[in-house]
């Protein structure tokens, strides 16, 4: 029994001491040196919204409230009825246009034989006419032949021309009902997980109704809020260092990606080491995306923690706050 006791004595022991150990690392990592500044915040991750472009009935959803969705993915379809007879409607113009550029082009060729034509005969009437074979009428003749088969040569072209225009607007016009077409169809604009499933199936949405709002896991900052006299001495591109509540304090390599040009009052979740202060300003930490998804799922919007950052340039970060092993 005394064997047992002992064990569990020192069991005991060593649970104290790290518990001992992790209290003294959150305590002393309050006691900054100087030229540091912490804040509390709330993580979050970019939320965007994913919506239709033109208005119409759903009729598909696949997806639901926490789902993965890759880049690209279709989340939901929109009635296409109209969408397709349009397009439809467009290819039937392009073939028609084509057609007309085919038979304007056989006139042309058609017109430009018969301008050869016409000015072979003329250079034989002048061999003849050299030779007193023919009459200055008949000459004349074989030029007003040449100049008429010029100009309808001519008037040819241009109907091709004409043609061509024609069919490259018929063209375009199906890009576009193809494009409208394959809008009917959405799709996840990055790779996320769906915060909110915002309709449901057979619902009527006008253009630019929200279908569904997507977090990025890539794009996560850190919101918190400095008084004038810390925030005035930070810049846009500077380290800093994130420690969440939820992570153990684990310490999370940033950079002050935002710093807000106007003062605010100071929210009321936010928490100040000194009296409130009643101005403050808006800074983002941004945690970039190789360090967001090495910790993968780990980081969650809305996890409450503190930020660091160095007001004054050339002070060290204290080993509390060292992240070499992290990913930068």
């Amino acid at each position: 029994m005394k064997w047992r006791d002992a064990a569990i004595g020192a069991g005991v022991a060593v649970i104290v001491a790290a518990g001992g150990a992790g209290w003294y690392m959150v305590q002393h990592r309050g006691d900054l040196p100087a030229g540091l500044a912490r804040a509390n915040g709330r993580l979050e991750l970019a939320r965007i919204d994913v919506a239709v472009k033109y208005p119409g009935r759903i009729t598909e959803l696949d997806f639901h409230e926490g789902d993965v969705v890759a880049s690209g993915q279709v989340l939901a379809r929109e009635d296409d009825t109209t969408a397709r007879a349009q397009l439809d409607a467009a290819r039937a113009r392009l073939r028609a246009a084509q057609a007309d550029v085919a038979r304007a082009g056989a006139e042309r060729d058609a017109r430009l034989s018969a301008l050869h034509l016409s000015q072979l005969d003329l250079d034989h009437a002048r061999t003849m006419f050299h030779q007193h074979l023919v009459s200055d009428m008949e000459l004349s003749q074989h030029q007003t032949s040449l100049d008429t088969a010029t100009s309808a040569a001519d008037a040819a072209g241009r109907a091709v021309d004409a043609a061509q225009a024609v069919a490259d607007a018929a063209q375009a016009q199906v890009t576009e009902a193809a494009a409208a077409d394959d809008d009917m169809t959405i799709r996840a604009p990055v790779a996320g997980r769906i915060e909110y499933r915002i309709v449901e199936k057979g619902a009527v949405l006008p253009g630019g109704g929200r279908v569904a709002s997507l977090l990025d896991p890539t794009d996560m900052y850190l919101t918190i809020f400095f008084p004038s006299q810390q925030a005035g001495r930070l810049r846009v591109g500077d380290q800093a260092r994130i420690a969440l509540d939820a992570l153990h304090q684990q310490v999370i390599p940033a950079t002050i990606s935002f710093i807000s040009p106007e003062a605010q009052f100071t929210p009321k979740y936010v928490e100040t080491t000194t009296e409130r202060d009643k101005l403050v300003y808006r800074v983002k930490l941004r945690v970039s995306p190789e360090t967001a998804r090495h910790y993968g799922d780990v980081l969650k919007s809305g996890m409450t923690g503190d930020g660091y950052v160095r007001i004054d340039p050339s002070a060290r970060w204290p080993a509390t706050l060292d992240v070499a092993d992290a990913p930068q």
